[in-house]
């Protein structure tokens, strides 16, 4: 039952990362025109800040190292930002796909491997370690 919990935890704040995602994107996009690239990778360095912030303390309940933590996530994202960056450019330029689309499914696709990044990689030996 705890897992089950952590996972709707960690869903809820997913969800709220992508509205900051999505909303940030929007805007960018939408309204300054800034090039696909800088508007996709702004909107996702924003909602993982909020996603990190919020999962480290309410669903992993982790008193571990705060720059540490956040170093094993930016390692994720070394890797997961360039792939994504290339599906979305493939998807939208390539393949002519709708943008939000295309950041729909990247949103859906970091959702299930980062919860299983941070619970067992970056949060695996410290949850529930905040008191």
């Amino acid at each position: 039952m705890k897992e089950f919990v952590r996972m709707v935890k960690f869903a809820f704040f997913s969800v709220s990362a992508g509205a900051i995602e999505i909303g940030a994107f929007a805007l960018l996009n939408e309204v300054w025109h800034l090039p696909y690239w800088i508007s996709y990778l702004t909107a996702l360095v924003l909602s993982v800040l909020w996603n990190f912030t919020l999962n480290r303390r309410y669903t992993f309940k982790s008193a571990a190292n705060v720059p540490v933590a956040m170093l094993k996530v930016a390692a994720f994202y070394v890797v997961f930002t360039p792939l994504s960056t290339a599906l979305e450019h493939w998807l939208t330029a390539g393949l002519g796909w709708n943008e939000y689309v295309a950041t729909g499914i990247n949103m859906l696709l970091n959702f299930v491997t980062e919860f299983l990044y941070q619970r067992f990689y970056v949060f695996g030996k410290s949850l529930d370690s905040r008191k």
